[in-house]
């Protein structure tokens, strides 16, 4: 007997895309979540282009992939779709050491994080 399909665990007006590797810490990552969250996505998009962050690029990249998902694998309407979720997490933290006075070091910490974006389409209604 074969396993059983795990369900979706988005709605069905929903697509997702994750990047894991982002070399930025979390917290300079969520100012530019925030930025673009519950925007519309042609407006987020703007937003992401005009935006002074360095990791803008990546992000509006990420956006870029979750707006594909929803056209070719769900069927949704780009035109109707609305950045429903934008939220980070921590992921590894590269160690580094750098040389001290005295014969010392200390330790440099390079972190990654990850994003998710969740567009959703709205109805006709909305």
């Amino acid at each position: 007997m074969s396993k059983k399909a795990t369900e979706r665990r988005l709605k069905p007006v929903e697509a997702m895309a994750k990047v894991r590797t982002l070399r930025i810490s979390p917290r300079k990552l969520n100012l530019v979540a925030q930025s673009i969250r519950g925007l519309k996505v042609q407006r987020a998009l703007n937003e992401l282009d005009f935006s002074a962050k360095r990791i803008a690029g990546d992000v509006r990249k990420a956006l870029y992939s979750a707006i594909s998902n929803a056209e070719n694998n769900h069927n949704l309407d780009i035109d109707n779709l609305v950045v429903a979720e934008a939220y980070v997490g921590k992921n590894l933290v590269m160690k580094r050491f750098s040389a001290r006075a005295r014969g010392r070091s200390s330790r440099i910490e390079k972190p990654f994080s990850e994003i998710t974006i969740v567009v959703r389409e709205l109805g006709e209604a909305a």
